[in-house]
């Protein structure tokens, strides 16, 4: 038997897609016996254009795994980079996987062209597919634009593509049950595995709960800067209206990178400061040592479905989470976490209420870290993966 394993981003890649799938391989591989093949079909590390780490364009994996890395050429998350690495990506795949029969194709998708690709090699090889959506592509892209043309051609494109490649899987799993109702009309089986907290954030579960006396407090973001995220319309009005007890500190790269620091430096806010990708044992270090975490997401009504990975790591450590999220997301904050100052999208006078009404604390969410530990959901997503191979 030999399956399929379709990602754009794998380890050591940084980016919420490599932290999904990389240990969600390890975890199929461990439920699978030796007489399986798994061939892993992915990028070279290409998340961010900043971010360059060594890695090898084929690596036997096991005995029984193999990755192949597909280079891809360098963009900046801009539209038309994006479709020409996906070409590239594409290509490359199916050359590949080109001559191997497959009996099962998983494929792990934001952007939704990576689920179409495994659609289509899975119809070739008369292959079930098991499909992970980690986001609804064609509602967030053609939202983003504010071109009216461009949007109906983006929909008009984008709908028979979304159609046969969701009517071709077996099987759907969301990472959001925000995304239930979008996903209702298809046939495929739906389960709902979420993102989870990674063993990096846990080898230190009893961090220091001590309340924070001196000024100013560290307020981290570490992420993508993008449309989706909207740091660029948010970050700048709050950090000049905390002012200098407060000092934002941002990590990462992404499309609106660029944005965000020329509204610094125009507006001539000192209490920002910008920084590139880092590691994730280093960003451990760096949470621990702030006051707040911080996430946005940008107010389109697409995004009132998603539920942002980022909130499982910051949920680990005892500082309380600055969420700007609506729809599904704030219903997750409410009801799963505590210690969290919650504000509407790109709201800063809700956001400035909110924390003037916030008695600062830190605590640890013992009982959400135990519930979404990333290893224990891999370990019953791979049993839901196995059961179509042994269909």
């Amino acid at each position: 038997m030999r399956i399929l394993f379709l990602t754009f981003y794998f380890e050591p890649d940084l980016s919420a897609g490599s932290f999904r799938n990389t240990p969600l391989f390890k975890a199929l591989l461990e439920k699978l016996p030796s007489d399986y093949i798994i061939d892993v079909i992915t990028t070279v590390p290409n998340r961010y254009s900043s971010f360059k780490v060594d890695s090898d364009a084929y690596e036997n994996y096991s005995s029984n795994s193999h990755i192949h890395r597909i280079k891809i050429p360098r963009h900046t998350n801009g539209l038309l980079g994006q479709i020409n690495s996906f070409k590239t990506f594409y290509f490359h795949a199916n050359k590949i996987a080109k001559g191997k029969k497959y009996d099962l194709v998983y494929a792990s998708s934001s952007r939704l062209f990576t689920a179409f690709l495994g659609a289509r090699i899975a119809q070739k090889n008369n292959a079930k597919l098991y499909l992970d959506i980690r986001d609804i592509f064609r509602e967030s892209i053609v939202e983003i634009f504010s071109n009216g043309l461009t949007k109906r051609g983006l929909d008009l494109l984008l709908r028979p593509v979304e159609s046969y490649t969701f009517n071709r899987a077996a099987h759907i799993n969301l990472v959001s049950k925000g995304f239930a109702s979008y996903f209702s009309k298809y046939k495929a089986q739906l389960s709902f595995f979420t993102n989870g907290i990674d063993e990096e954030f846990l080898h230190n579960l009893e961090k220091n709960t001590e309340s924070p006396t001196s000024y100013p407090k560290i307020i981290v973001y570490a992420g993508n800067m993008g449309e989706g995220q909207g740091l660029h319309k948010i970050v700048p009005d709050m950090a000049e209206k905390l002012g200098s007890d407060y000092k934002f500190k941002i990590i990462g790269d992404g499309g609106k990178r660029q944005e965000l620091q020329d509204q610094i430096t125009q507006r001539e806010i000192d209490n920002v400061i910008i920084l590139p990708p880092v590691q994730r044992a280093e960003l451990y270090d760096i949470y621990t040592e702030a006051d707040y975490l911080f996430l946005h997401l940008n107010d389109y009504n697409a995004f009132e479905r998603v539920l942002p990975s980022k909130l499982f790591e910051y949920a680990t450590f005892p500082v309380p989470i600055i969420a700007g999220v609506a729809g599904y997301a704030e219903e997750f904050v409410k009801s799963e976490l505590s210690n969290y100052i919650l504000f509407a999208p790109n709201n800063v006078d809700d956001f400035m209420q909110k924390i003037k009404e916030y008695d600062y604390h830190k605590e640890m969410r013992t009982s959400f870290v135990n519930k979404y530990r990333r290893h224990h959901i891999n370990l019953k997503m791979a049993d839901s993966i196995k059961s179509y191979l042994n269909e």
